[in-house]
């Protein structure tokens, strides 16, 4: 898989999930929100299974199998992913969708920043100026209003950390493993578990709660879980990390088009604006690059 395809893979992937944030708003009405997190990305397992058992095969025939850090990771990728599902769905519940769109959008810039950190990695200098210009777009297309920080703003900033430490991470993951499905699949099991067994503790689940919310969680679950994390894994081989980040901000993007769409929603002169600012940093980190590698070469020919 080239890097275009790999980033039109993930652009994908920020369709279905902004079309995902309709869904996750109505769930909230019939189960908690470990309750939500843990049957949809359970179910996102069994729908991958088959590609996961697949992978499984031929990961056991190797001749060096994964060592036991590799296995850890994918642990930590399901505990990653659980934080930070279970802390934006919690943060829906107390504040807006505006607050919530925009907050959400933080781990953009985190990325880079944590890949700095911890890592040593220098990202390309364009990421910066991209990563502050898609924040800038989101914040217009959710408004361009005053951001009140609430308790539910804190949820949503917090799985921000999440979201960013699990962008950062997944590529290398499933780079290491080489099978891409069933680091997925480990990761959708870990989480699953792992919400379930705490809703188990902390929240009451019943049938008719399921029955309300079913389907928010069949939609989640299918195509946000069982096919869009497991294009993230996929095309996060193939893509740099930062600039995953920014494509898959996108999302934002699309829930305000589906809303537009289904909803009824409608967009102002800066909401507009702030779409355009979006796709435009979308192509610049995915152009400045390649142009500035073509001009390093035509010097050196």
């Amino acid at each position: 898989m080239t890097r275009t395809q790999a980033n039109l893979l993930l652009l994908f992937v920020a369709l279905v999930w902004g079309s995902a944030f309709v869904a996750q708003a109505h769930a909230n009405a019939g189960v908690a929100p470990y309750t939500f997190t843990g049957i949809r990305f359970l179910l996102g397992a069994c729908i991958i299974a088959p590609l996961a058992w697949r992978d499984y095969r031929a990961v056991s025939r190797r001749e060096s199998p994964p060592a036991r850090r590799d296995v850890l990771g994918v642990v930590l990728l399901g505990l990653l992913l659980t934080l930070g599902a279970v802390f934006q769905q919690i943060g829906i519940t107390g504040t807006t969708v505006t607050n919530a769109g925009f907050l959400t959008a933080l781990y953009v810039p985190l990325v880079p920043l944590l890949s700095w950190l911890i890592l040593r990695a220098r990202p390309h200098w364009s990421v910066w100026p991209t990563s502050a210009g898609c924040l800038l777009g989101t914040w217009m297309l959710s408004g361009a209003g005053h951001v009140a920080i609430s308790t539910g703003d804190l949820w949503v900033i917090a799985s921000s950390v999440f979201w960013a430490l699990h962008v950062l991470l997944v590529g290398r993951v499933a780079d290491r493993f080489a099978a891409p499905f069933l680091v997925a699949a480990g990761q959708f099991v870990v989480c699953g578990v792992a919400s379930l067994g705490w809703a188990l503790l902390t929240e009451t689940i019943t049938l008719e709660g399921i029955r309300l919310a079913t389907v928010p969680i069949l939609y989640t679950g299918i195509l946000s879980v069982g096919f869009a994390y497991t294009g993230q894994v996929v095309g996060q081989r193939y893509a740099d990390a930062a600039d995953a980040a920014i494509i898959l901000s996108a999302e934002t993007l699309f829930a305000a088009m589906f809303g537009f769409l289904l909803m009824g929603d409608r967009l102002n002169a800066v909401g507009i604006a702030g779409c355009v600012l979006i796709f435009a940093c979308i192509l610049a980190v995915q152009m400045m690059p390649m142009i500035e590698a073509r001009r390093i070469a035509a010097r050196s020919a």
